[in-house]
């Protein structure tokens, strides 16, 4: 299969996975906000196929984007055929004139990159805070609301206590308010409490996912995550670049299944709940995931290197989602294994202009 072909086959495995809750988008009018990131531009390939494929009556989607690390050329081309898809450009920090009936919100927004959130710590601060603000203002004002998906993050565990890996959304963190990534994770806190008044106070149907590392294609090589740099190295014939002695860890979650457990989320989730989403069955060292390289790009070779100066220092050493309760409230799990994953997105990388060239200065 080349990329377009594994592209659909992921659209088409989300739809499959969220079987019948697919039909409660027909007719419905949906904001996402960040629209042009990584999830969202996701989101949008996977409304377009259920627009045209699957739905008695379109669902229109209202995505809002300000471009601050977005990208504006859809994920694929067929995406931008739908009229019932509509991209502008927006700022959720201030209130947006939104003035036609809302049935969802899906709150996609923020800089999730630590180089980028190193780069705009004020503006990470305020999409998470104030920008949540304004979108649950926006959906408070929509009576017959069904859903307001909240994106926070894996990592407002901050470092998690060994005993508390696989961690469980039961889990309160250990956070710096001060350290280099507190505008992130503090950030993701405070939205998660902001969200939680709302749905308490005002009856905003809230739900909270909390992703583990998702990748896939449409991540940007220069965005400096381990998979999108790794690829970009090994595909310039480089060795791949381990931080620090390579023993921390991670889970991977591919896209088209993480996609699946965000929507489910939206759909099925308890109001006012939290969900991680991720895939918790491989935790593997930054080591061995350079390692494994060597299976999906062949000759790809292994370099330990200090952090540089661009990456915030307090990384985390071990990140494993508990998704006890995902499995029970949503009926989600995870499907891709990493190898096929790292697999698709390779093929992807390797058909964009952009992986192959000189090195970031």
């Amino acid at each position: 299969m080349n990329a377009a072909d594994h592209m659909q086959e992921d659209i088409r495995a989300v739809v499959r996975n969220l079987g019948a809750d697919a039909h409660r988008f027909s007719g419905k009018t949906v904001l996402l906000a960040g629209g042009a990131g990584f999830l969202g531009r996701h989101f949008i390939s996977v409304f377009r196929f259920l627009n045209k494929e699957v739905l008695s009556e379109p669902c229109k989607v209202l995505s809002a984007d300000n471009f601050i690390t977005g990208d504006k050329v859809a994920l694929s081309e067929d995406s931008r055929d739908d009229p019932s898809i509509v991209s502008v450009w927006a700022d959720i920090t201030y209130p947006l004139p939104v003035r036609e009936k809302l049935d969802f919100v899906i709150h996609a927004a923020g800089i999730a990159s630590p180089v980028y959130y190193m780069k705009y710590p004020l503006e990470t601060i305020e999409g998470a805070v104030q920008g949540t603000k304004n979108l649950l203002e926006l959906a408070r004002l929509n009576k017959g609301l069904e859903g307001f998906l909240y994106f926070s993050s894996s990592e407002i565990y901050g470092d998690p206590d060994p005993k508390s890996v696989p961690t469980p959304e039961t889990y309160h963190g250990y956070v710096s308010s001060v350290g280099p990534r507190a505008c992130y994770d503090e950030s993701k806190r405070l939205g998660e409490t902001i969200s939680t008044v709302y749905q308490q106070r005002y009856g905003v149907p809230v739900t909270i996912v909390r992703p583990f590392n998702v990748f896939g294609p449409g991540m940007q090589h220069n965005d400096r995550r381990v998979i999108p740099m790794f690829t970009y190295e090994a595909l310039n014939g480089r060795a791949l670049p381990v931080h620090g002695d390579g023993i921390q860890t991670r889970t991977f979650c591919y896209i088209s299944d993480a996609i699946s457990g965000f929507l489910k989320a939206l759909l099925k989730g308890k109001r006012g709940d939290a969900y991680n989403i991720g895939n918790s069955n491989n935790e593997i060292s930054m080591a061995d995931l350079a390692k494994m390289y060597g299976r999906v790009v062949p000759g790809s070779t292994v370099r330990f290197i200090p952090y540089p100066n661009t990456y915030p220092a307090g990384e985390p050493q071990r990140r494993c989602p508990d998704l006890a309760k995902a499995r029970k409230d949503l009926g989600y799990d995870a499907k891709i294994e990493l190898q096929e994953g790292l697999r698709r997105f390779v093929t992807w990388a390797s058909e964009r202009e952009s992986y192959r060239g000189q090195p970031d200065g």
